[in-house]
C-alpha cells in the first residue's frame, strides 16, 4: 500500500515542501530510503522501527520503501523522523489516508517513540499557514514558535508518537493551538532594557559617545580605534542599549534566522535586537555561513541587530573581506555544488582595533614602541574597500584617572534611547527604514547639498583621497546629524562633523 504524508524543508529562512511517499508491498524485508536523504535522514530508518515497536505497533516483515520529494533537493536532518513513521503506519493500514489529508508533519524520534525539537519549524509553520494547511504536528519543545504564524492552521503539540496516533484517529477529542503573537506582545521599543549594560557607567568619551549616538540613530557601521583600556569594547557592549526596539516583522524575521539555526532556547519570538560578538579565530564559514548544513554564520545571527568585531585586526583578512560584499547587499548567497542558500545579513558592524601592533601610539602615557614600517603593515590588515564601507571611524583616547574618579556619569541610555527613536521616527515619515540603508537616488533628495556643502565636500575628497563610496557614507552620517538635529537640511556643519568621524581617511601627522 502507498501512503502520501506532507512535510517540509528549510532551505535558508524558508520551507520548501516535502512530500513524503512510503510504499509497503512484498519483498525481501527492509527499508530504503531515497531523494537525497544525508546520513541523519537514513540514520532515521533505526529511529524510527525502534519508536515504533516500543510505541506497540509492529510493520509486517516487508519491503519499505521511502521516497522524499522532490529527489533533486538534498534533505538534511531528523525532522522527516515523525512523517516517515506515519507514512508507514498509513501504509500498513494502521492509520487511514484521509486522516492525514491537509496536515504536515516535522519531528524527530527517540527510541522509546518520544518526539524531540528540531530546527526550523518557525519557516515550516509560516508555510504550512501561506497555503492553508488544516493541522501542523511539532514537537511540544516547538510548540510556542511554531503559534508565532499559526493563523489558521491549528497547530498540534505532540511529545510521544503515540499521541500523532490518537489525534489522527480522533482518539483525544483535542484540538490543536491557534496561537498568534502580535506586536503588543513584544517590550515598548522606549523602554531600556534593565539587563543591558547603561551607557552611563562610561566615564568621558564624549566624542566616542556622540559617535555611538549617531550610530544607533541612523544605523551606520563604526570603528573605534584607541589603546588597550581606553573604553572600545565597553562602548559597543552599550549600543543595544540605546537601539530601538524591534517591530514585529523585524521580530519575527530574526527569529526564523534563529529557529533555523536552532538557537532559539525555548523562546517563541526574539523581542531583542542581538548583538554577535564573535572570537577573532572565527573561520570564513562560521562568520558568514556554511559548512556541511550550509548553516547560518554571525552575520545572519546578527541580522537587525548588531555584530560586534573586538580586535579587527586579529582576524583573518580573508574572513574580513568576506564581509564586503554582505555589508552592502544585505544578505550573503551561499553556493554550493546543486544549491544556492541565501541569508539576511542586514546588520550593524561594530568594531574596535588598536592604533599599532604595541597598542599605545598617542597614548601619553606609554611610549609606542613600534616602527613605521609595523604600524603601516598592521594596519594594511584592514584593506581600503572594507573601510571605505565603515560610516565612522573614532578615536577613542585614553580617560585621565582624574576623569575617571571624579568625573560625572553621562546620560544614561535610556535618555538618549528616546532621541535615537525620535530620530528613527523622522527617517520612517520620509517612508524610509534608517539612514544608513538610503539608496543613492534617495539621498539626493533627502540629503541634497547647497553650494557650500558642496565645496566642502570638494576640499575633502582632494585632502583626503575619499573615494565615491566613502563620500555617500558622510553624507548619510550628515543626514542623521541633521535628524538628530530635528532639522530638515543638511547643511555645511553637518557635513564638517560627519567629516571629523573619519579618522583613519586622514593622513597620520
Amino acid at each position: 500500500m502507498l501512503a502520501h504524508v506532507s512535510s517540509a524543508a528549510v532551505l535558508g529562512i524558508h520551507a520548501a515542501p516535502i512530500d513524503v511517499e512510503v510504499d509497503i508491498a512484498v519483498g525481501l524485508p527492509g527499508c530504503h530510503i531515497v531523494g537525497l536523504p544525508d546520513a541523519g535522514v537514513k540514520e532515521g530508518r533505526v529511529r524510527i522501527r525502534g519508536a515504533l515497536e516500543n510505541s506497540g505497533f509492529k510493520l509486517p516483515p516487508r519491503r519499505i520503501t521511502v521516497n522524499l520529494a522532490p529527489a533533486d533537493l538534498r534533505k538534511d536532518g531528523a525532522s522527516f523522523d515523525v512523517p516517515i513513521a506515519v507514512g508507514m503506519l498509513c501504509a500498513a493500514g494502521e492509520l487511514e489516508p484521509a486522516a492525514l489529508e491537509a496536515s504536515v508533519f516535522v519531528g524527530e524520534l527517540a527510541l522509546d517513540g518520544a518526539v524531540r525539537p528540531v530546527r526550523g519549524v518557525l519557516p515550516i509553520a509560516a508555510w504550512a499557514r501561506a497555503l492553508g494547511r488544516r493541522r501542523l504536528f511539532v514537537p511540544r519543545g516547538n510548540a510556542s514558535e511554531a503559534a508565532v504564524v499559526a493563523g489558521s492552521c491549528a497547530i498540534y503539540p505532540v511529545g510521544h508518537l503515540s499521541e500523532v496516533v490518537a489525534a489522527l484517529r480522533g482518539e483525544n477529542g483535542g484540538e490543536g493551538d491557534r496561537g498568534c503573537a502580535h506586536a503588543a506582545e513584544l517590550p515598548s521599543s522606549s523602554v531600556a532594557q534593565p539587563w543591558l549594560p547603561d551607557l552611563e557607567d562610561v566615564r568621558g568619551q564624549e566624542v566616542a559617545r556622540r559617535a555611538l549616538e549617531l550610530a544607533a540613530a541612523g544605523g551606520h557601521n563604526l570603528l573605534f580605534v584607541g589603546p588597550p583600556g581606553s573604553g572600545k569594547t565597553m562602548l559597543a557592549q552599550r549600543l543595544p542599549g540605546i537601539l530601538p526596539g524591534l517591530s514585529f516583522d523585524e521580530s519575527l524575521e530574526t527569529t526564523m534566522v534563529y529557529s533555523v539555526a536552532g538557537q532559539l532556547g525555548g523562546r517563541a519570538l526574539v523581542t531583542e535586537r542581538p548583538f554577535r560578538a564573535p572570537h577573532h579565530t572565527v573561520t570564513t564559514a562560521g562568520l558568514v555561513g556554511g559548512g556541511p548544513g550550509v548553516r547560518p554564520g554571525e552575520i545572519t545571527l546578527a541580522h537587525n541587530g548588531v555584530l560586534f568585531l573586538d580586535e579587527l585586526l586579529e582576524f583573518g583578512r580573508s574572513v574580513l573581506e568576506a564581509l564586503r560584499q554582505p555589508i552592502e547587499d544585505r544578505s550573503v548567497s551561499l553556493v554550493r555544488a546543486n544549491r544556492t542558500i541565501s541569508y539576511p545579513s542586514d546588520f550593524m558592524l561594530v568594531a574596535a582595533l588598536n592604533p599599532c601592533p604595541c597598542g599605545h601610539r598617542g597614548s601619553p602615557l606609554r611610549t609606542c614602541t613600534c616602527s613605521m614600517a609595523a604600524i603601516a603593515a598592521y594596519r594594511a590588515r584592514l584593506s581600503g574597500p572594507l573601510l571605505d564601507r565603515i560610516d565612522m571611524h573614532v578615536e577613542v583616547p585614553a580617560v585621565p584617572y582624574r576623569e575617571l574618579s571624579t568625573g560625572a556619569r553621562g546620560e544614561s541610555s535610556a535618555v538618549v534611547r528616546q532621541r535615537v527613536e525620535a530620530t528613527r521616527g523622522r527617517q520612517r515619515a520620509r517612508g524610509m527604514r534608517s539612514n544608513a540603508r538610503i539608496s543613492a537616488r534617495e539621498l539626493d533628495e533627502v540629503a541634497a547639498l547647497d553650494a557650500e556643502g558642496h565645496a566642502l565636500l570638494e576640499v575633502a575628497v582632494e585632502r583626503f583621497a575619499l573615494s565615491a563610496r566613502a563620500v555617500s557614507r558622510i553624507r548619510r552620517v550628515a543626514r542623521t546629524i541633521a535628524d538628530l538635529a530635528d532639522e530638515a537640511a543638511v547643511r555645511a556643519p553637518h557635513l564638517a562633523e560627519a567629516l571629523q568621524f573619519r579618522a583613519l581617511d586622514r593622513p597620520d601627522p
